[in-house]
C-alpha cells in the first residue's frame, strides 16, 4: 500500500541517489535546479515548495512537490515528480499521484492541479495520463544541455 507524507530532511539520502545518471536528472528537473550531478545544495532548492514523500510500508519509494503557480489559491502544480528507479513500473507513480490529487482536491480545495514533463519521457507521460491528466494543449520550452527540449503542459480538473 502506498501512502504520502510530508518530506522530510533524512528522506534526502534515499531520494538523492534516484538521480544516478544526467538523462534521469533532467528528465526529472528540466535543469531548473541546475546541472548535472545532483547536489543536496541543489535539492534543498525544492524547499520553498510542498514536498511530499511516498512510503510502501517504511520504505521511501517516491518524491513529488506542490506548489500554487498563480495567485489565485484554486490551482496546484505537481513538480520533481520521481519514483524509486528500481519500484518503476508498478503502479507507484499512479498511486502516488492519486493520494497528491485527493490532497490537493479534497484539503486545499484547489479546482485543478497541473504539471508540465518533458515530451521525451514517454513513462512518466504514460504515468501521468493513466492518473487522469490530459494535455492542455500548451507547451514549454526548457534548454537543457545545449538543446532546446519541449515539455507538455498537462491539467487535471476536479470533477466536483
Amino acid at each position: 500500500m502506498i501512502r504520502i507524507r510530508p518530506y522530510m530532511d533524512s528522506d534526502e539520502e534515499k531520494i538523492l541517489p534516484w538521480c544516478a545518471d544526467e538523462e534521469t536528472f533532467y528528465r526529472w528537473t528540466a535543469g531548473v535546479l541546475g546541472k548535472y550531478p545532483m547536489t543536496r545544495t541543489q535539492f534543498q532548492k525544492t524547499g520553498d515548495l510542498m514536498r511530499f514523500t511516498a512510503l510502501d510500508e517504511k520504505e521511501t519509494v517516491g518524491f513529488f512537490t506542490v506548489r500554487n503557480p498563480v495567485d489565485a489559491l484554486n490551482e496546484l502544480r505537481f513538480g520533481f515528480v520521481i519514483v524509486d528507479p528500481n519500484r518503476r513500473r508498478n503502479g507507484i507513480g499512479r498511486r502516488m499521484l492519486a493520494l497528491g490529487l485527493t490532497f490537493a482536491f479534497e484539503i486545499y480545495q484547489a479546482k485543478r492541479v497541473t504539471l508540465g514533463v518533458l515530451e521525451n519521457n514517454v513513462p512518466a507521460y504514460a504515468c501521468y495520463r493513466a492518473v487522469g491528466f490530459s494535455e492542455t494543449g500548451s507547451r514549454e520550452t526548457y534548454r537543457i544541455c545545449g538543446r532546446e527540449q519541449n515539455a507538455i503542459e498537462m491539467e487535471f480538473v476536479n470533477p466536483r
